[in-house]
């Protein structure tokens, strides 16, 4: 059991004595300042009465062209759905319509013109198709739900 003390001993030894931080003063708790007073708001002043001429007037920017049909358009239809992973209108038709001819899609934000290239009744592909059908019609942009189709003369 001897040994074993000189060994505490020893390893007692080897460390170093903790040294002593200096005494700590307790911390103050912060003193509240009183809030400061308001001062009322001044007087409002009566606004200059204006002596310098108005600059002159900016001219009117030109009307954007009317959104609708153009002379001689025709009324084929309204986009009922869009399918944009295949880029495929449902449009209702009102007239008939075929392969070959030229179309115009409007509506609130697209307005775009296009060759009909293909038209399909039931998954079936068709050269022509008549008013009351529901067809699919491939296009060139995003058409959205209620645009109207026109045909545009050739």
């Amino acid at each position: 059991m001897a040994a074993v003390k000189k060994r505490k001993a020893k390893v007692k030894a080897k460390k170093s004595p903790a040294k002593k931080s200096p005494a700590k003063k307790p911390k103050k708790s912060p003193v509240k300042k009183p809030a400061p007073k308001k001062k009322a708001p001044a007087p409002k002043k009566k606004a200059a009465a204006r002596t310098a001429p108005k600059p002159a007037a900016k001219p009117k920017p030109a009307p954007a062209p009317a959104r609708g049909p153009l002379p001689g358009e025709v009324r084929v239809g309204v986009v009922t759905h869009y399918y944009g992973h295949l880029a495929v209108a449902a449009v209702r038709l009102e007239v008939v319509l075929s392969v070959g001819q030229t179309i115009r899609i409007l509506g609130h934000t697209s307005d775009f013109r296009q060759r009909v290239d293909s038209i399909q009744i039931e998954h079936r592909p068709v050269t022509e198709a008549l008013g009351g059908d529901e067809i699919g019609l491939r296009v060139t942009q995003h058409a959205r739900e209620h645009d109207v189709v026109y045909r545009v003369p050739a």
